[in-house]
């Protein structure tokens, strides 16, 4: 699935290109793609059409465009996209050929681009929904209220993470992948930041000090810094940019999708053990399992 550094890289590369965009005719080509917009088809191109994009933003893994209808300022709704496993928002053409998974097109009247919604295994999905004003002033659509502030948010408060997480006795990694906690982080690249951190994915989160958390919280930021610049991790072409490119981070990870291969720091054989319905990978010498 997408983490926060794909769905950053798909709004930076949105936003530049669609900002103030006004946006044209609308086409649902499957309707699955569109079932959290309780209105149905019709309310949703019809909210679109002749709207204008204000600009793009991201909290977590959700991404959202504030809508200016012609006789308003101030945007009190936005077009949201959760990527799902296999979603991606593509710019292209409008008389490029249509891709196979081709879910929604939208008409961008003062762009050379139109946006395409594609998804292949159809958990992502678009809808329309009201922003509600939360504090500091910020506006997030009501569908996303629940979802924490993440790790490359300049205004999260690291130090209540910090406590939050040790409130907590579950295992640490999934403790990390709460969205409710602190967003943005999964499985890629929690495996990343505990590895860095030298710790085990079933460490009792209330195990550890403040300072050992603090600890990996910073290092869950520098490996996302890492992994925007590099436009994210690409295992396959499911996790592509805006103009289908693919990110290459994966070329750096230490353990995530390694097993086999020797740890960087210890040469130890890095190991892929069942986790929770999926994997988790680790230096079975550098993170040993937690005494009982």
């Amino acid at each position: 699935m997408p983490e926060l550094p794909e769905v950053e890289t798909v709004r930076a590369g949105l936003a530049a290109h669609i900002n103030q965009s006004r946006i044209g005719e609308v086409e649902v080509l499957r309707t699955r793609s569109i079932r959290q917009h309780v209105f149905g088809e019709k309310d949703f191109v019809k909210r679109l059409r002749g709207s204008q994009i204000s600009h793009v933003s991201r909290r977590g893994k959700f991404l959202w465009m504030p809508l200016v209808e012609d006789s308003q300022s101030i945007s009190d709704s936005a077009l949201v996209v959760h990527l799902g496993m296999s979603g991606q928002v593509l710019l292209v053409p409008s008389d490029a050929p249509f891709e196979k998974q081709l879910r929604v097109r939208i008409e961008l009247l003062n762009s050379p681009y139109e946006m395409r919604f594609v998804d292949q295994r159809m958990f992502g999905g678009m809808h329309i929904d009201d922003l509600v004003a939360i504090d500091h002033d910020q506006h997030v659509p009501y569908s996303v209220t629940h979802i924490a502030r993440d790790a490359l948010d300049p205004l999260l408060d690291i130090k209540a993470v910090v406590a939050s997480i040790r409130r907590r006795t579950a295992g640490i990694k999934s403790v990390l992948l709460n969205q409710n906690i602190m967003s943005g982080v999964g499985n890629i690249y929690a495996d990343e930041a505990l590895w860095r951190s030298k710790l085990h994915y079933a460490t009792p989160s209330n195990r550890l000090s403040a300072a050992r958390v603090h600890e990996l919280i910073t290092h869950t930021q520098e490996i996302m810094r890492a992994a925007v610049e590099a436009g994210g991790t690409s295992f396959d072409d499911l996790y592509v940019n805006v103009n289908g490119e693919s990110g290459w981070f994966d070329l750096t990870l230490a353990a995530y999708g390694q097993e086999g291969q020797p740890c960087p720091r210890c040469g130890r054989q890095i190991v892929r053990e069942a986790w929770s319905n999926r994997s988790s990978h680790r230096c079975p010498r550098c993170q040993p399992k937690p005494r009982a």
